[in-house]
């Protein structure tokens, strides 16, 4: 089997990773089977250093149209302000809320998501997020719920303050880093006052908040279900004519190694929930990088240019855009 990052690399380039590469590279796989039928095999992919774009996941055999390359599962996910009543608090499948099945103030679709949800639920429940979430919601402000969950995670031990180190950063200004110091404030202050305790706060300050929320910025996906069935669709259409079509977004580790390309032979897609499912697009060659759309394919090369170094932070050179299509 290929490791999906050689460990010469991994140790190099993220030394303090063993664990994260582990637990969120290896567990990932594709549907194809090997020789052990009930046991799936690993996906048909590894990560390598590119000539340009830093990291990139390639292909190591042929993968045919259509065909389902990997699924991932989120490091990292909140729901979006507006869907906060209306999908689970822990996988964003849409949800109904029923009497004695979720807890008061949020829905959980099943007793296992409310399980699962325990690694960082446990802390935020005791908080009154109420001043945060205005904060947020007045500035229109999203990633900073995913700094808040990924908080409460390193408070409750189920990961360590430093788990999204292995992302690339975003470029900060410094006018930037002081925007996010009230919001900070408002995070611990309304943990302090939940009755966490210092000692456990200590990771807390405007370096480690400015770090995540520079990796959470061009590192997160916006969430929009696909759905499966037609109530599912007319759910999605009456959002998207409230311009809100995303029920959240969500930080994952290998689909972020992904490279972008204006005409990307790989896209990324939500069904039911937050588990992410990679699929070709078209025939990919052994070897070949695999390349995902970050913004919409459909929009003129300037409009393109704009979004992605101003969002993104680079300039596309993909052979789309340098034929001026």
């Amino acid at each position: 089997m290929l490791p999906l990052l050689s460990r010469r690399l991994a140790q190099r380039f993220f030394p303090h990773s063993n664990r994260l590469l582990t637990t969120y590279f290896f567990s990932t796989t594709s549907d194809h089977r090997g020789s052990n039928p009930s046991r799936p095999s690993p996906p048909p992919i590894q990560v390598l250093l590119t000539e340009s774009a830093g990291r990139g996941v390639f292909a190591t055999r042929s993968i045919e149209p259509g065909e389902l390359i990997h699924t991932a599962k989120p490091f990292v996910s909140h729901p979006s302000i507006s869907s906060i009543d209306k999908v689970c608090y822990f996988c964003l499948k849409n949800s109904v809320r029923r009497l004695g099945f979720q807890a008061p103030e949020v829905l959980f679709c099943s007793e296992e998501c409310r399980e699962q949800a325990k690694g960082f639920y446990e802390v935020e429940k005791e908080a009154d997020w109420s001043a945060f979430v205005a904060h947020c919601r007045n500035r229109g402000l999203k990633y900073p719920f995913l700094a808040k969950r990924l908080a409460c995670m390193v408070i409750s031990g189920v990961t360590s303050e430093d788990s999204l180190d292995i992302l690339q950063p975003a470029r900060l200004s410094a006018e930037m880093i002081m925007q996010m110091e009230e919001e900070l404030c408002l995070l611990r202050g309304a943990l302090e006052d939940s009755g966490v305790k210092d000692e456990q706060l200590t990771f807390l300050n405007i370096e480690w908040y400015a770090g995540v929320l520079a990796r959470i910025r061009i590192n997160a996906f916006r969430i929009e279900l696909a759905g499966t069935s037609y109530d599912d669709l007319l759910a999605l259409a009456a959002a998207s004519v409230e311009s809100e079509a995303a029920v959240g977004n969500a930080v994952y580790l290998l689909p972020s190694f992904y490279n972008h390309d204006c005409d990307p032979n790989t896209h990324i897609v939500w069904v039911e929930n937050v588990e992410a499912r990679l699929k070709a697009l078209r025939e990919i060659e052994a070897g070949e990088e695999l390349r995902i759309c970050y913004i919409d394919a459909s929009m003129d090369r300037d409009a393109r240019q704009n979004l992605l170094s101003n969002g993104f932070g680079f300039e596309c050179n993909c052979p789309r855009c340098m034929s001026n299509d």
